[in-house]
C-alpha cells in the first residue's frame, strides 16, 4: 500500500521514526513537556481568553481578586461519533494532565481491541523482561558423532539472510553469522571432523503453534505466521517485506537454510541435551527495539513471540493459554488496575481478547510522560501522516490531515473491528489519551471514519464536550 511520507519504510527496513519535539499550541507530538499527574486536582487553565471567567469577591483590601478557571464544553464530536462507519461505537477521551474524562461513549466496556493489544503485550515484556533483554538463537554439540543442535530461543527475527543484507527487521541477527561460529567451534574441537546431523530444537514455545481462534487466512495474506520458537525472517517468503506469505512449517524453513551452511547434511527434529556444549550464539536486538519495532508496522509476530517469552519468564507456561496469568500482573505492575482486560494472543488477532478504552487512556498517560519504563512503547507509536501504520496513503488524508504530526497511536484491524487508540497534541496544546474502536459488521472505511473522529479531537482538545 502507498505511504504518505518517504520515513516510512526503506528496502523493507523498520525505521522508527520521530517527530521533533513540539510543546506549543498545536505542535507535532514529541518529547511531552512536564505534566501534572493524571490524578491531579488542580483547576484546568484554559488556553483561550474566553474561556475564563474573573468574578470580585468582597475583600478587605480593594486589590484582591480571585480567579476563577471554568472551561467552556462547546466543541462537539458527537456527529462524528455516530458515523455509520464505525458501526457499534465505543471511545473515551481523557486530559492527560488533569486525569478528567472528556469524552466516553462505553468507554469501561471490555471489548476486542484488535492491535492495539500489541500495546499491552509491550508494556509487560518491559516490565517482565526489561528493555535490555535479547532472544538468543543457540547452536549447542548433539549426543552422537557429528551431531549439532540448533535451539531456538523465540527470535523470530533470525535472517536466513547472508550478513548485512537488509530484511523486515533492522538489526536483526543472521544465520550465516550462527553458522561461521559454529564451523570454528567445531574445527577446534573435532578437528578433521565432519558436521553431518543437524537437530532442531524448538522446545522453547509450548504448542499450538497458531492460536485456535485465528483466521487461517491471515498466513497467507503475510501478516502472521505459526508462533514457533525456531523460525528465519518470521517465516516470511520474502525477507525483506513487512507484508508477504508466510510457510506452514517455519521450523522446516529455518532448519533448512541452516543445514545449507554445512552441505550434505541430515536434518531432524529434537531436543538439545542438558548441559551441552555451546558452540555458538547469536542475539536478537534488545527488547526495548522490538518492542518498537513491533508497534511502528503493527508486526503480530515479535508481538506474540514477546507474549510467549514473557509468560515463560513470568513462570506461566509457554503456551497460549500462559499469556494472561503473566500479562496481566505484569500490568498491574504499572499502578493501574487492569480491570475487565483478557489476554488471548499478543498480537490482538483474537476476537476474544478485551481491554476497556478506560484502561487504554489511563496507561497512555504513562507513555505520554515515558513514566514506568514505557519510553520504548512512546517511541513506538506511529505518527499521524508521519510514520509506520499512520503513514499509508488511506490515513489521516483529506480533512483528518489537519491532524498531521500531532497525533501518535496504535492503529488495528481485525475482521470485526478496526481501532486507534494512543496520544493527542491538541490544537490549543492539550495534552489528550484517547481510545476509539468500531466494532462488527465494519469495512475498511472505518479506518476513514476513526481518523475524522481523532482530528476532531484534536481540533476541540480542552473544550471537547461529552456531549
Amino acid at each position: 500500500m502507498r505511504r504518505r511520507t518517504a520515513l516510512a519504510l526503506s528496502g523493507g527496513v523498520v525505521v522508527v521514526g520521530l517527530v521533533a519535539a513540539g510543546l506549543a499550541a498545536g505542535a507535532a507530538i514529541g518529547d511531552p513537556a512536564p505534566l501534572a499527574a493524571a490524578t491531579s486536582t488542580a483547576p484546568v487553565q484554559p488556553s483561550a481568553p474566553a474561556a475564563t471567567a474573573r468574578t470580585r469577591t468582597a475583600s478587605p483590601t480593594p486589590t484582591a481578586t480571585t480567579r476563577v478557571a471554568t472551561i467552556a464544553r462547546t466543541c462537539s464530536v458527537a456527529g462524528a461519533a455516530r458515523d455509520a462507519r464505525l458501526a457499534n461505537f465505543q471511545g473515551r477521551v481523557v486530559n492527560a494532565r488533569t486525569g478528567e474524562v472528556l469524552f466516553d461513549r462505553k468507554g469501561t466496556k471490555a471489548s476486542r481491541a484488535a492491535s492495539v493489544m500489541k500495546v499491552l503485550t509491550s508494556a509487560a515484556a518491559l516490565k517482565v523482561l526489561g528493555p535490555d533483554h535479547r532472544l538468543t538463537t543457540r547452536v549447542v554439540q548433539g549426543t552422537r558423532q557429528g551431531e549439532i543442535v540448533l535451539v531456538g530461543g523465540g527470535d523470530v527475527t533470525l535472517s536466513r539472510t547472508p550478513a548485512g543484507t537488509r530484511t523486515a527487521y533492522a538489526g536483526a541477527p543472521h544465520l550465516s553469522t550462527l553458522a561461521r561460529q559454529v564451523k570454528a567451534a567445531w574445527a577446534a574441537k573435532h578437528p578433521g571432523q565432519r558436521i553431518t546431523r543437524v537437530v532442531l530444537d524448538s522446545s522453547y514455545f509450548g504448542g499450538p503453534a497458531w492460536q485456535p481462534t485465528w483466521a487461517v487466512k491471515e498466513r497467507a495474506l503475510g501478516s502472521t505466521p505459526k508462533i514457533t520458537a525456531l523460525m528465519v525472517d518470521g517465516d516470511r517468503a520474502n525477507p525483506a517485506a513487512n507484508t508477504s506469505p508466510r510457510g506452514t512449517d517455519p521450523v522446516g524453513r529455518a532448519g533448512a537454510a541452516f543445514a545449507r551452511y554445512f552441505g550434505g547434511v541430515t536434518v531432524v527434529r529434537g531436543t538439545a541435551p542438558k548441559g551441552a556444549a555451546v558452540l555458538g550464539t547469536v542475539r536478537s536486538q534488545p527488547v526495548s527495539t522490538l518492542v518498537e519495532q513491533t508497534l511502528l508496522y503493527s508486526d503480530n509476530t515479535i508481538a506474540d513471540a514477546l507474549a510467549r517469552v514473557t509468560a515463560i519468564e513470568a513462570g506461566t507456561g509457554n503456551t497460549f493459554s500462559a499469556i494472561d496469568a503473566a500479562v496481566v500482573p505484569a500490568l498491574r505492575r504499572y499502578g493501574i488496575e487492569p480491570k475487565g482486560v483478557r489476554v488471548v494472543d499478543g498480537s490482538g488477532l483474537s476476537d476474544d481478547n478485551r481491554i476497556p478504552p478506560a484502561y487504554l487512556t489511563k496507561l497512555f498517560v504513562k507513555v505520554l510522560h515515558k513514566s514506568d519504563g514505557l519510553a520504548p512503547v512512546f517511541r513506538g507509536l506511529p505518527i499521524a501522516g508521519r510514520t509506520g501504520s499512520l503513514s499509508y496513503a488511506d490515513r489521516f488524508s483529506g480533512a483528518a490531515a489537519r491532524a498531521d504530526g500531532k497525533v501518535r497511536a496504535k492503529t488495528g484491524w481485525i475482521d470485526t473491528g478496526y481501532t486507534l487508540a494512543g496520544i493527542i497534541r491538541a490544537k490549543d496544546g492539550t495534552p489528550l489519551t484517547f481510545a476509539f474502536y468500531a466494532l462488527g459488521n465494519v469495512r475498511s472505511s472505518a479506518k476513514q471514519a476513526l481518523d475524522s473522529l481523532t482530528a476532531d479531537v484534536w481540533s476541540c482538545g480542552n473544550r471537547l464536550s461529552n456531549r
